[in-house]
């Protein structure tokens, strides 16, 4: 049995796939494990590190790999390298990249995105999800007070008193909860929104102020699986106006709106950050999905009447070496989904829910209900 930690292709994405760690517990499932050179370099894990902890270091790593793990689905040419019927662990986006699914299963690999894991209390371990996005909370806060020309805290000093900073947080999910923390721990003033009522004593537990619209669509407002539902046009158009309010005397704002297979919301308008104070700060965290706040430009600090608007599209990357880590053991606690720890393995249920749930190619096939084409069977 072959586990390949694989080098990204996008020289953008500094994460990798494994750990040291990580690395040295596949070993002792019964694994051969070989890692692309230089595929951790970018997160400070060392081709020495990887080798010491029992992986065999070699440009040859993908070829016969009974399993890939990877941080972004492959491309073509990683793809080419892989054998029929290999296991490929990945965030595949596969929303919108219909070319890109079929590239995988016409490779006739396996194909498992760890962004489609049921919400059960087991997978919780696996949840890279909620592992990354935590970290981009953070960071979102921490690139705004960067970029922010004041102090966040309220300091009583004897040349005056530095009023604190108020930060407003929209969307109370994993990267929206951080956030709320990371800036209420630099002492800022904090309020957050979210269109899901049970977030509204999460956001007040965190010493936050909560502000929302809370009529009966409000309090009506998740999925079953969790997720915020999509609000009728009336119910933004009331949001929109006490946001809009809102965010005027607000000195940093957060958004982290996503709906998972749709463009991001469109939460903050041109006019909006019109209305905010020069020097004041956003921090766009989806811009991958085009974006919450209108003027964002990915991978820049865009500027408008003396406003910054924050838009990098890979924000746990910028803290890589924290990220990947916990990626990997994301990774390692699927992997061992798969294993037969007596026999040491690939020993795979396929009636499994986590395996269900994730699976997008098999066989030379797209499998899963929502990718697969409307002429299968």
């Amino acid at each position: 049995m072959r586990i390949a930690v694989a080098r990204e292709a996008d020289a953008a994405e500094p994460r990798v796939a494994a750990s040291p760690e990580t690395v040295k517990k596949m070993t002792g499932l019964g694994a051969e494990v070989a890692v692309a050179p230089g595929a951790g370099i970018k997160s400070g894990m060392l081709d020495a590190d990887y080798a010491a902890a029992g992986a065999n270091v070699t440009p040859e790593a993908l070829n016969g790999a009974d399993i890939v793990l990877m941080v972004r689905r492959p491309d073509n040419a990683a793809l080419s390298r892989m054998k029929k019927g290999a296991f490929v662990i990945a965030t595949m986006d596969p929303y919108g990249n219909d070319d890109a699914v079929r590239a995988m299963a016409e490779a006739g690999i396996t194909a498992f995105a760890m962004e489609l894991l049921p919400r059960i209390t087991r997978a919780q371990v696996m949840d890279v999800l909620s592992s990354q996005a935590n970290l981009a909370g953070y960071r979102a806060v921490i690139d705004a007070a960067a970029e922010f020309g004041r102090a966040l805290p309220m300091m009583m000093t004897a040349a005056g008193t530095v009023p604190a900073a108020k930060v407003f947080i929209m969307g109370a999910g994993v990267a929206g909860l951080q956030a709320i923390a990371t800036a209420r721990r630099l002492g800022a003033i904090v309020t957050a929104t979210d269109v899901r009522p049970v977030a509204k004593e999460q956001v007040e537990s965190l010493g936050a102020k909560f502000v929302a619209v809370e009529d009966d669509e409000f309090k009506a407002a998740e999925t079953a699986a969790g997720y915020a539902k999509e609000m009728s046009k009336a119910y933004q158009a009331k949001q929109a106006a006490l946001v809009a309010e809102h965010v005027k005397k607000q000195d940093i704002v957060v958004t982290t709106a996503l709906i998972p297979g749709r463009p991001a919301p469109r939460l903050i308008t041109s006019d909006m950050v019109a209305s905010m104070r020069p020097g004041s700060v956003l921090v766009d965290l989806a811009v991958e999905r085009g974006g919450n706040i209108e003027g964002v430009k990915a991978d820049a600090v865009a500027e408008t009447g003396g406003v910054k608007i924050i838009g990098y599209r890979n924000m746990p990357g910028r803290l890589a070496a924290t990220a990947s880590s916990l990626y990997a053991k994301n990774l390692y606690a699927f992997v061992e989904l798969l294993i037969d720890k007596k026999t040491k393995t690939l020993a795979v249920n396929w009636d499994d829910d986590i395996i269900k749930a994730t699976m997008l190619t098999r066989d030379g096939a797209i499998v899963h209900p929502s990718f697969r084409p409307k002429d299968a069977a």
